[in-house]
């Protein structure tokens, strides 16, 4: 095999590296900034241009090379190449190949486009390595138009009555993308620490991005009035929002296509918005790939593996310990900031 599934994470005999490993290891290669795919403690690191500076944000002083989109780069026996997933700035898929057999690591991914991540593209293999989250067939993501249809109508309602419209999204990746689908012309946009902190990354490194003012602990809020505010899920549970008095709350996830998990999050509303495939995006990544092979690391695992059974794949599932979407904490928590 040219990957092996140990305790540390996803290894390359061949290469002598991991890929997104979850145990300190002398080389990792990383699919992107999460912290459930970045962990503290390797020795070196590989990763896209675009997926480094967040991972230094996030880790600190860290011995890390970058490689580019589509570069061939030769780690011990093998060829190694990244390639966009989709889901956040700078996240990839991996390519793996020894002695003319490929294999693809996908990270975690998302096949349709946005305006803020560099878009998925598939990637030809003999055997995938693929998350699925969201790998229930309920699962189907609305167009991006939609979704920014469904933002601004909420928003300019709630400023309309004077109120702030407060909404949870992860502080990389999610909230950014609310951002590129809201109109800046409704009312100001403020961020939360943990938001502004990754946004203050990303534009330093070329992303374009609203204007956005961080709310702080003296910022006058009555000059902000009707306001859309972006935060980490977690601050919506906590003492953080009350400064904000009477407002409208919102959950921005995949996980709001089941009115159960919208009942427990007690938010006005919930806007079906993921940065993962939905059901019909994990099975025509899984196609385009032509692999024959498949392991599915993180999700309805049981279900999607079984499915593929069905279709005439060789499906396995592997243990890891990838997190996907997550409501109950935030993935890139340890960006936060207190503010």
């Amino acid at each position: 095999m040219v990957l092996e599934f140990r305790d540390e994470g996803i290894f390359c005999p061949a290469g002598d590296f991991y890929i997104d490993p979850w145990r300190p290891v002398p080389r990792a290669l990383i699919t992107h900034g999460h912290a459930d795919h970045s962990y503290p403690g390797h020795g070196r690191y590989l990763a896209t241009q675009a997926a480094l500076p967040v991972m230094r944000h996030r880790l600190g002083d860290i011995r890390a090379e970058d490689i580019t989109y589509g570069e061939v780069r030769r780690i011990g026996d093998v060829d190694v190449t990244f390639f966009p997933a989709g889901h956040v700035p700078g996240s990839a898929q991996i390519r793996v190949e020894h002695r003319g057999e490929v294999w693809v690591v996908s990270g975690d991914y998302k096949t349709g486009p946005d305006a803020l991540s560099e878009p998925w593209e598939p990637v030809a293999c003999h055997a995938f390595v693929t998350e699925c989250t969201f790998g229930l067939p309920i699962f189907k993501w609305l167009p991006e138009a939609e979704l920014s249809r469904q933002l601004n109508a909420w928003w300019s309602v709630n400023a309309a009555d004077g109120r702030f419209s407060v909404i949870g999204a992860y502080a990389l990746g999610k909230a950014q993308r609310i951002m590129s689908m809201v109109d800046p012309g409704i009312g100001p946009i403020l961020t939360h620490g943990a938001v502004e902190n990754t946004n203050a990354v990303l534009r330093e490194q070329g992303v374009i991005l609203p204007d956005t003012v961080r709310v702080t602990k003296d910022i006058d809020l009555k000059a902000h009035a009707g306001g859309l505010v972006i935060a980490p899920p977690s601050a919506l549970a906590g003492g953080w929002i009350r400064k904000f008095g009477p407002c409208s709350t919102g959950i921005a996830s995949g996980w709001m296509t089941m009115r159960g998990v919208r009942r427990r999050r007690a938010a006005d509303r919930g806007f079906v918005i993921s940065d993962h495939a939905d059901w019909a995006g994990l099975n025509h990544a899984v196609r385009e790939t032509g692999a024959s092979r498949i392991f599915v690391t993180h999700g309805y695992t049981t279900v999607f593996e079984r499915w593929l059974r069905d279709q005439g794949f060789d499906a396995h599932t592997v243990s890891t310990e990838y997190q996907g979407e997550a409501l109950d904490a935030d993935a890139d928590a340890d960006v936060a900031d207190a503010a």
